[in-house]
């Protein structure tokens, strides 16, 4: 296993990243982004999953637990933003 700074040092990086990443992206461009990488999340929430169930101690446990409560609303959002944005290129010509 990675040992806890080292794991840190991952995650800090992994986080300015994206940040950085997604900053550059333009305003108009983050509801397709985002809707894009739904994929992304699925794969987080089987990751949050397999740390859940890896899990030794209760703090783990309870850690784990809010990782794949987390994963899921992103995951859920993701879709919900989607459908919002999907919606708005639907034809109005039954409204007439």
């Amino acid at each position: 296993m990675i040992e806890g700074f080292t794991a840190l040092y991952i995650f800090m990086l992994a986080a300015f990243t994206g940040y950085e990443v997604i900053a550059r992206v333009p305003v108009i461009l983050h509801t397709p982004l985002m809707s894009g990488s739904n994929f992304v999340h699925g794969i987080v929430l089987v990751g949050a999953m397999v740390a859940l169930g890896h899990a030794d101690s209760n703090l783990e446990r309870w850690i784990g637990f809010f990782g794949v409560l987390l994963a899921s609303m992103n995951a859920v959002g993701g879709y919900v933003v989607t459908e919002r944005m999907l919606e708005m290129f639907k034809s109005s010509k039954g409204d007439r």
